[in-house]
């Protein structure tokens, strides 16, 4: 609030300029404090304050001289400064170790050369050596290490550390002196005719487009977030970001500018104006109603008031702000500041038609009328929608417990808190989004694990929408499954829907899992009865969900339904999936024998009088087939019990599967009377010994032998003729399983068997089986022997050099075998410790 003067005389004034004490006044008072008549003899060129260091800078009678502040008293005058006719002051509060220092830099124009100081110990030293120019210097201005010089025709930078000089441009063609400003931001304006280029402190420009004055300014102060600027028939004042004019002050002959306290001063050679802004209440309410808010934003952030009071300006301001931006159709930069506010979405959803249920948008409250968005611009709004949506979905996904704040546009308005209902909201707008613009995202969103999309108007919309597939997808992941299913078996039978058939309703089926068994059930039963092969593979598929229903529960349900379909799961499970469980193995069996029965009464029933049945597995049709897989899956299965299942097949009728069944069992000799006296099959009779024989098991080692039985000792009641006689052709046979087998059957229980009528011709061939098989198995066995032996001894001479013992032999120790004394002769010594002559030894072991 103190105003130094330094007139054309020399003279320095002091006044002290305050407001108006009377309430309502605006008016100020100025009161002359001081009036220095011998401050300089010779006129006042410029002047400047460092309260900081109680310091006055002057430049009189071109000299720089130093007064102290307080009483005016000259500190000292900078005599290498003579011929100056402009300085530059730059003050920088610096951190040190005694605290806070402040370091004060002085630039000064003296005719060709620039002069660089800096105080210390209330004096300047030299910074630089002087720095030589090629002209006279009219503009100075400090950036940071730089100083801005501008001469008649450009304007250079110098760096105050090395002295580098950087060309920049041009004066105007129509400026009559160079004019340069420091702003605030350390930023500098340069005059350029009707323009103010603005630079940084190495000399680049910092934005496109320079400031444009209504005139050419002569003089110019940074205000922020104004620029005043003394034109030659008034003072203007603009903006720089955003560039508008603010305001025409008309002064007469203004040609000065500083400021302080919050002011601007200007002077005339005979008038001094103070320019005190209307204060920043009043003008942000009034940039509000003229709808600049950038302006008002800047005003609000340089507001000197309580912080929580400041935050709260300015996110009013920037939410109006962002809400005139929609109602401009620039939706994305709208919805960016949005975000970045923290807005509910909910309060930004609603400013588009129809995404929020009614009665809730109209509790909703704005700055004015929301405008009417159609057409591109609806599907361009839509977009930049769906980039916010997507935004803020991310962010609710982050620090889940961290508790939401939300603002609303309108201060006053309710606004929601909740993370799940916010999150509800987001995700039920995204899917009306998508189905606006691009409904190949619908589905993707409603896959998500994470998907809080609101079910009934999720629902509404899809159904408006027909979207089926994706109503389905919707249903699945929040568990409505009946309403999947029913949706499904709908659309099935609709040729135009994308849901048509029973595919999608099986696939479902599918992926529903154990704990939906009963539902399973219940809807397969539908599919399975119209389509079972397809349906089946709700129960066969190669998925973790099926591969993990209850097997035995599957089964019953089948078994209801379809014998075909409860044999055709029990083959997947035991076959595919290896299931060894006994019971569905002998199930399976069961169903086999089960289905063979009913369709072997049929075919019976179908030949012709006379006509005798086909052998198992041989009949027509799916008969033979079924028959043959039971005979097979009774050869290769070993997890049937046969015991159990033996007392199921009737003692008259499959006569193969018993005979199999009593084989499992060790009932060979039954087995064996079936294929020979009941199948007359010896193909049969050797393929089953083969498959039973084992030399070193008990009881199936005979096998052969039981076979050869069966034809040489008959059971009365399977033998035509008298008992003590047995048939040519029974007894041929026998001789040829005989030279067949001879290895696998007891030659004296064989030969006991034989009739006492037998040749010895007829048997010859068996006979010198037998012996060859002697012979090479009594070779193995020598050799075998031999190589025993070998070993033997390999592994004995490596004992013996393993465990190498020293013997000493006196003249007392005599040989155990011939009692003579031992001497010199080559000796042997048991294991015992006896010694014996070699000669006693060799004789010895050769006896």
């Amino acid at each position: 609030s103190t105003l130094l003067v330094g007139t054309n005389k020399g003279v320095l004034l002091q006044y002290k300029v305050s407001r108006s004490k009377t309430k309502g006044d605006a008016k100020f008072e100025v009161l002359l404090e001081r009036s220095n008549k011998s401050f300089s003899k010779k006129p006042i060129t410029q002047l400047a304050a460092v309260p900081e260091l109680f310091i006055l800078i002057s430049l009189s009678d071109n000299v720089i001289s130093v007064h102290d502040l307080t009483t005016f008293s000259l500190v000292t005058c900078v005599n290498k400064t003579k011929g100056a006719n402009l300085f530059a002051i730059d003050v920088q509060k610096r951190q040190t170790q005694k605290g806070e220092a402040v370091y004060l830099r002085l630039g000064v124009a003296s005719k060709r050369k620039i002069q660089l100081f800096f105080w210390e110990n209330r004096d300047f030293h030299e910074l630089l050596n002087d720095l030589s120019l090629y002209d006279f210097p009219h503009a100075l201005s400090w950036c940071k290490d730089s100083l801005c010089v501008g001469f008649k025709r450009d304007y250079y930078i110098i760096n105050s550390k090395n002295g580098n000089l950087k060309e920049l441009f041009p004066v105007g063609s129509n400026q009559p002196d160079p004019l340069v400003t420091r702003l605030r931001d350390d930023r500098l304006a340069l005059g350029r005719d009707h323009m103010s280029i603005l630079i940084n402190a190495d000399g680049d420009p910092t934005q496109k487009e320079p400031i444009n004055w209504s005139d050419i300014p002569c003089a110019m102060e940074h205000s922020p977030p104004y620029l005043i600027a003394i034109l030659q028939k008034f003072v203007e004042v603009r903006t720089i970001d955003p560039k508008n004019l603010i305001q025409n002050i008309s002064l007469p002959k203004t040609r000065l500018i500083c400021q302080g306290d919050g002011c601007i001063y200007v002077a005339s050679p005979n008038n001094v104006w103070r320019l005190a802004p209307t204060p920043n209440a009043n003008q942000i309410k009034q940039l509000l109603q003229a709808k600049q808010f950038e302006l008002a934003l800047k005003l609000a952030e340089l507001a000197e008031e309580p912080e929580s009071e400041k935050e709260k300006r300015i996110r009013n301001i920037k939410n109006l702000y962002a809400f005139d931006l929609f109602c401009q159709k620039r939706f994305e930069e709208s919805l960016a500041l949005f975000a970045k506010l923290g807005t509910d979405p909910s309060h930004v959803i609603g400013l588009y038609p129809g995404l929020l249920p009614e009665d809730f948008r109209n509790k909703l409250e704005y700055p004015e009328k929301v405008p009417e968005i159609q057409g591109v611009e609806h599907e361009k709004g839509l977009l930049a929608l769906i980039e916010y949506l997507t935004q803020k979905r991310n962010e609710l996904s982050k620090d889940i417990d961290k508790e939401m704040t939300t603002t609303a546009i309108v201060e006053g308005n309710k606004t929601i808190n909740s993370r799940k209902q916010l999150s509800q909201i987001i995700d039920t707008t995204l899917l009306k989004c998508y189905l606006e613009t691009n409904d190949a995202l619908v589905a993707p969103l409603l896959r998500l694990k994470d998907n809080n999309c609101h079910i009934e108007e999720s629902e509404r919309v899809l159904k408006k929408k027909e979207k089926f597939s994706e109503l389905i997808i919707l249903y699945e992941k929040k568990g409505l499954h009946q309403k999947a299913l029913n949706l499904l078996m709908k659309q099935a039978a609709r040729p135009e829907s994308p849901l048509k058939g029973h595919e999608r309703t099986i696939q479902y089926l599918q992926h529903l899992g154990p704990d939906y068994i009963d539902l399973i059930f219940e809807y397969a039963e539908w599919v399975l009865k119209q389509f079972p092969e397809d349906g089946l593979k709700i129960f066969t598929e190669d998925l973790p969900e099926v591969e993990a229903l209850p097997r035995d529960q599957v089964l019953d349900y089948l078994e209801k339904i379809s014998i075909d379909l409860a044999m055709l799961y029990l083959e997947h499970i035991i076959t595919d999936c290896h299931d060894h469980t006994e019971e569905f193995h002998n199930r399976l069996v069961d169903l086999y024998r089960e289905k063979i029965q009913r369709l072997k009464e049929e075919y019976i029933h179908s030949l012709p009088e006379g006509h005798t049945p086909c052998k198992a597995g041989e009949e027509p049709g799916e008969l033979g087939v079924l028959r043959k897989k039971l005979v097979s899956f009774l050869h290769k299965s070993q997890r049937y019990i046969p015991e159990r299942l033996l007392t199921r097949f009737p003692p008259d009728d499959f006569h193969e599967e018993r005979a199999i069944l009593l084989g499992r069992l060790g009932r060979h000799e039954q087995a064996l009377s079936i294929y020979i006296n009941i199948l007359k099959d010896i193909r049969l009779a050797e393929e089953y010994c083969a498959m039973n024989y084992e030399k070193e098991k008990e009881g199936c080692k005979d096998v052969y032998f039981l076979l050869l039985k069966l034809f040489l000792k008959p059971a009365d009641d399977h033998v035509d003729g008298p008992n003590s006689q047995v048939d040519g052709r029974r007894t041929n046979i026998a001789l040829k399983l005989l030279e067949d087998h001879a290895m696998k059957i007891d030659t004296a229980k064989a030969l006991e068997l034989l009739p006492s009528t037998t040749r010895l011709r007829d048997i010859l061939a068996f006979l010198e089986n037998v012996m060859e098989n002697q012979g090479v198995q009594r070779r193995s066995n020598q050799i075998l022997k031999s190589l025993l032996y070998a070993e033997n001894l390999q592994v004995t001479e490596h004992l013996i050099h393993k465990q190498s013992i020293k013997v000493s032999v006196t003249e007392e120790d005599v040989c155990r075998s011939c009692k003579k004394r031992i001497g010199q002769s080559v000796f042997c010594r048991y294991p015992n410790g006896h010694l014996v002559h070699y000669s006693c030894y060799t004789r010895d072991l050769n006896k």
